[in-house]
């Protein structure tokens, strides 16, 4: 799993990671995702989603993608 921002990114082999959890931003522009390594550290972006409507499209296939990853969580 990778994050990325303005050109910087950071990547996160699936064999080091304990969990991804992720949610709508409170007013639903945006998706929320968080990965938390195996030490505790954890690691958060926030990706906008454009239009509005896209954030509801990406929920199933985002439980799909991480089910095949990272089937224990």
């Amino acid at each position: 799993m990778a994050f990325e921002d303005h050109g910087v990114s950071v990547d996160f082999p699936w064999p080091e990671i304990r969990s991804v959890h992720y949610k709508a931003s409170p007013n639903g522009k945006a998706l929320m995702v968080a990965v938390v390594h195996l030490d505790g550290s954890f690691f958060e972006c926030t990706v906008e989603a454009k239009p509005r409507t896209r954030l509801h499209e990406w929920f199933p296939h985002l439980a799909h993608v991480l089910g095949y990853y990272r089937p224990m969580g």
